[in-house]
C-alpha cells in the first residue's frame, strides 16, 4: 500500500513540474524570457529570430540573455547587436547574465542591454578585431603542388594561403581591422558611454581579457551576480514583479541533435568572414 503511495505522489509531482513547464510558455499575463547565446558567433539568424518573435509577443515584458560566448564573426556580432536594439526599442527593458565566457563578439553582443551581470570570476573583455593568415607555401612546395591565381584585382587574393602576404596587403589589412576595431569602441560607448570614458576604454580594448570583477570596476558590467538576478532585475526595470520567467527552447537541426553540439562553432573553420571579434586562446 505504501508503495503505491510513493508512486502516486511521485507521478503527482512529475505532472505538477511538466504543468508548470508548460504553462511558463503560454502567453498569458506578464513574463520574462531567458534566451541563450553560447559558443562561437557565427550564423546570427536563429537568435535574430528568437529575439524578433519575442518582442513581438505582448505578453514578454523583458528578455534576460545568457551570454557564455568566446566572440566570432563581426557581421554576426553585429547583427545580434541591433536585433537586442530592435526589442529595447519596444520599450522593453535587457538585461544580461554573463556565464563563464563573454568575451570579444560574447561582450559586443552584451553591451546594448540595459544592465548587465557577470560572475567574479567571468572572463570578460578581449576587445579588440582578429584576422588570421596561414601560408602553406613552403609546405607545398615540399609536396610539389603549386597554386595560381587569376585576378582581377591586386587585393581579390588576398590571404590566399598559398603564398605570403605582401608589405601592402598588411597595410591593408591593418586599416581594416581598425576600422572594425572602432565600429567595436563606438558600439560600447553608445550604451556604456556614461559608464565608461573613452579614455579609460582604449587604455583596455588592447585584446586583453578581464575577470567580472574587474570588467565592473571599470564600467563595462553593471554588477557581480547569476542568472537568478538577472531575472530580478528584468522584472524590476519592466515594472512586473510576479511576471513569470521562461526559458525559449533551443532550436537544433537534426544533425546537431545527433552530433550532440554546437555544429555552427565548426563552420567557423570555412566562414567566408575572415574578420572576426574572437578571443584568441
Amino acid at each position: 500500500m505504501r508503495k503505491w503511495v510513493f508512486l502516486l505522489i511521485l507521478l503527482l509531482i512529475i505532472a505538477l513540474v511538466m504543468f508548470g513547464a508548460v504553462i511558463s510558455r503560454v502567453p498569458i499575463g506578464d513574463r520574462v524570457a531567458i534566451i541563450s547565446i553560447k559558443g562561437v558567433i557565427v550564423n546570427p539568424i536563429p537568435t535574430v529570430k528568437k529575439i524578433e518573435r519575442l518582442r513581438r509577443d505582448r505578453s514578454v515584458k523583458a528578455l534576460v540573455i545568457r551570454v557564455d560566448s568566446p566572440g566570432g564573426s563581426v557581421g554576426a556580432s553585429q547583427e545580434i547587436y541591433r536585433a537586442i536594439e530592435r526589442f529595447r526599442a519596444e520599450g522593453k527593458p535587457v538585461v544580461v547574465s554573463m556565464g563563464n565566457v563573454a568575451a570579444s563578439g560574447g561582450y559586443y553582443v552584451s553591451a546594448p542591454a540595459d544592465y548587465i551581470f557577470a560572475n567574479a570570476g567571468t572572463i570578460t573583455g578581449s576587445i579588440g578585431v582578429i584576422i588570421q593568415h596561414v601560408a602553406y607555401k613552403e609546405l607545398m612546395e615540399k609536396i610539389g603542388v603549386k597554386a595560381t591565381a587569376i585576378k582581377t584585382g591586386k587585393f581579390k587574393d588576398t590571404l590566399n594561403p598559398f603564398r605570403e602576404l605582401t608589405p601592402e596587403e598588411k597595410k591593408y589589412l591593418k586599416e581594416t581591422i581598425t576600422e572594425a576595431y572602432e565600429q567595436f569602441l563606438e558600439a560600447i560607448l553608445k550604451y556604456r558611454g556614461k559608464k565608461i570614458s573613452e579614455e579609460k576604454l582604449r587604455e583596455v580594448a588592447d585584446g586583453r581579457v578581464l575577470t567580472g570583477e574587474r570588467a565592473k570596476e571599470l564600467g563595462l558590467v553593471d554588477e557581480l551576480g547569476g542568472l537568478e538576478d538577472a531575472v530580478e532585475k528584468a522584472k524590476e526595470l519592466a515594472g512586473v514583479p510576479k511576471a513569470r520567467a521562461f526559458f525559449v527552447p533551443e532550436e537544433k537541426s537534426l544533425l546537431q541533435k545527433v552530433l550532440g553540439g554546437e555544429i555552427e562553432e565548426l563552420k567557423i573553420l570555412n566562414s567566408y568572414s575572415p574578420l572576426f571579434y574572437i578571443m584568441s586562446l
